[in-house]
């Protein structure tokens, strides 16, 4: 595809971030070997299901691949005699079942291309890094002066976003790095603006965003170049990784885990949370923050990343906050991943789940207050401070920031306006996935409770008091039939009657005297 040239028609943006859920369906065994069927799901839905075989030498080879994240994954060992066993296939099913579970509920593993690919290999066939190789080779048949050095591969978790280490002809000692990535589901700007907003991006200067070198796109993609630093990124810097390795080794499975002293959390945080305003003020819309998206130059943190949400990708903390209804703005989304980032400076690990019940110790009381402000149960559910609110903190309020550079970023009214729709419509969609999360999730627990055993024992007694009630009134009427049929026989209470109405014919039935 030539870099100028549009997407195919009917193309289907998927959402990466949506969960893959797995599960084994039934097992098939054929001469040598066994194959089990799986059912995959994306998301909530049942109808967006589909079944894939796998046999054991496929788990191996996913588990070898893997292995590269430094993780213990729980794959079941090989068996070379007796593996034909009706009790043994059962036995490997579990356990191929839990190393399903394992994977698809790890954050970055579940996102990573070699997961998706052994789970919907219909939508994850395609070799990004080459469509990315031509793209570029076709940009620098305009652009001769930049030369690629080497892929940076996979050092970033997007599957569709690729990076390659670059260098200028005249100047070969100078390192840059390219990024080049596809369309996300959430891009709503017409291909006009959503260009003119790319080629926008070098002239943003702000002391707390990295600056972009170069920057073009089409109408299928962007490609964007910056300086390479090497020192790398917060993340880098928090987990002591080389930011040229792949994510999974880096970020996986840290060999030690250790925060940032409480100057540096205070700071940093500080940084970032000026340059949200900053751009929350003009009304440019971010929604991805994390740690791999800061850059650090010396003791200065610098965003990365804006063409993000121009793009439309999915936020890396989309599936955390896409399950609380409010974190409904792009605003709230920046103030709840910053949560996450604080927590991350601050324990040197990510939390094991969102919303977080208790924090550990923490370098300061301060910390925890501002943790508990977007990470926390009530903070979840009631919804998120403002970045100016989280600013007054007594974590940031004494930070005092020394800094020449004045901010410019000047975008013509007509490009704000589409922005603000473009967010408005990222806003909607992510609304209406949470109210079908909160749906789901109500309908599963009302489906739980109801099968549960002790609700079934509530419906047994409950069963059995109405049966005895239902025979005490057939008894009670029973009775009431007979007294009224000895009283009508004996003439005793007859009704009233009008004259013009026909008295009844009397329905008594002889008894025998008492």
């Amino acid at each position: 595809m030539a870099f100028m040239e549009k997407p195919p028609a009917g193309k289907v943006l998927l959402d990466d971030t949506v969960p893959l859920t797995a599960a084994i369906e039934a097992s098939q065994s054929l001469q040598s070997h066994t194959e089990y069927i799986i059912r995959v799901q994306r998301g909530i839905s049942v109808e967006n299901s589909w079944q894939i075989v796998r046999r054991y030498s496929d788990f191996d080879l996913l588990n070898n691949s893997l292995q590269i994240a430094g993780l213990s994954l729980p794959l079941p060992p090989k068996k070379l005699i007796g593996n034909m066993d009706r009790e043994f296939i059962a036995e490997r099913q579990k356990g191929l079942q839990n190393y399903l579970n394992v994977i698809t509920t790890n954050h970055i593993l579940s996102n990573c291309e070699l997961v998706k690919k052994f789970l919907d290999p219909n939508n994850y066939s395609a070799s990004y890094t080459e469509i990315a190789l031509q793209q570029v080779s076709m940009f620098f048949r305009s652009e001769p002066k930049w030369e690629v050095v080497e892929p940076l591969k996979d050092i970033g978790w997007r599957i569709r976003k690729k990076y390659f280490l670059m260098k200028i002809k005249n100047q070969p000692k100078e390192r840059l790095v390219l990024s080049w990535a596809d369309l996300g589901p959430d891009k709503y700007l017409s291909d006009k603006d959503f260009q003119c907003l790319i080629k926008l991006l070098p002239s943003c200067l702000h002391p707390f965003i990295y600056r972009v070198t170069f920057a073009t796109a089409n109408e299928s993609s962007a490609l964007l170049i910056r300086m390479f630093n090497e020192k790398g990124t917060l993340k880098d810097l928090i987990y002591k990784a080389k930011p040229k390795d792949p994510f999974l080794r880096k970020y996986c499975n840290p060999k030690k885990i250790q925060g940032l002293e409480l100057q540096q959390i205070k700071t940093y945080g500080r940084q970032i949370l000026e340059v949200l305003k900053f751009l929350h003020d003009k009304g440019f819309p971010y929604g991805h923050l994390h740690a791999s998206n800061v850059m650090l130059e010396g003791d200065t943190c610098r965003l990365l990343d804006l063409e993000n949400s121009l793009l439309g990708l999915p936020s890396f903390y989309r599936s955390y906050f896409s399950q609380f209804r409010k974190i409904n703005t792009l605003e709230s989304v920046d103030v709840h991943c910053f949560g996450h980032l604080l927590y991350e400076m601050t324990y040197g690990r990510p939390p094991d789940s969102v919303p977080v019940d208790s924090f550990p110790p923490a370098p300061s009381m301060a910390v925890v207050a501002v943790l508990e402000s977007t990470l926390s149960c009530e903070a979840c559910k009631n919804g998120m401070p403002t970045v100016s609110r989280l600013l007054q903190m007594p974590l940031f309020s004494d930070v005092l920031l020394t800094t020449s550079e004045k901010p410019q970023f000047k975008i013509p009214t007509k490009l704000k306006e589409a922005l603000r729709i473009a967010k408005e419509c990222i806003e909607k969609r992510l609304i209406e996935e949470q109210k079908q999360i909160h749906q789901h999730r109500r309908l599963t627990r009302a489906q739980s409770h109801h099968g549960s055993e002790e609700e079934r024992k509530k419906r047994k007694i409950l069963a059995r008091k109405k049966s005895k009630r239902s025979a005490v009134e057939n008894s009670e009427e029973h009775s009431a039939k007979y007294s009224n049929s000895n009283n009508s026989g004996s003439g005793a209470s007859s009704p009233l009657t009008s004259p013009s109405s026909p008295t009844p014919p009397s329905t008594a039935v002889e008894h025998a005297p008492f």
